[in-house]
């Protein structure tokens, strides 16, 4: 996880597979960040959840809001985008870590009256997600696939 108000800065993760990245933008104050989170849920490991709360979600998100909202982010003004959740390493669907990751963020939002304006989930591609702190702009790409503008 990364947050920002450097309009210098742009934020990247890569190799998004079963993972899922989330980025939040407040464009009044130019604060940005980016998550890139492995599981849905901290109980599946207690102990590694205490050590590294940025692998799970419901540990993670939180952070990420609360760490923009020290740069003055507002809740209200978020603008979030959502990349990630595929199904790489088990293609018959055994685990569907990708699609629990995907619910979990969708409950954590919904609880919390925070809509996603765009997303690109699933499938059985690797992903790379990258946001300007100045412009805001979220680019995505896709193995085999040129970047767009998400």
């Amino acid at each position: 996880m990364k947050v920002s108000n450097d309009p210098n800065t742009i934020l990247t993760t890569y190799s998004l597979g079963s993972c899922i990245g989330i980025v939040v933008y407040d464009p009044v104050v130019k604060v940005g960040g980016l998550l890139h989170y492995m599981l849905p849920n901290s109980s599946l490991d207690k102990e590694k959840a205490k050590n590294k709360p940025l692998m799970f979600a419901d540990t993670a998100i939180p952070m990420l809001f609360k760490s923009c909202f020290k740069l003055g982010a507002k809740k209200n003004r978020m603008i979030v985008k959502v990349a990630g959740g595929s199904q790489l390493m088990d293609p018959a669907g055994i685990f569907d870590i990708g699609k629990r990751n995907y619910v979990a963020l969708r409950k954590m939002l919904w609880r919390n009256n925070v809509m996603i304006e765009s997303e690109d989930i699933g499938g059985n591609v690797n992903r790379t997600i990258s946001l300007n702190i100045k412009t805001g702009t979220v680019t995505l790409k896709v193995s085999a696939r040129r970047e767009i503008v998400l």
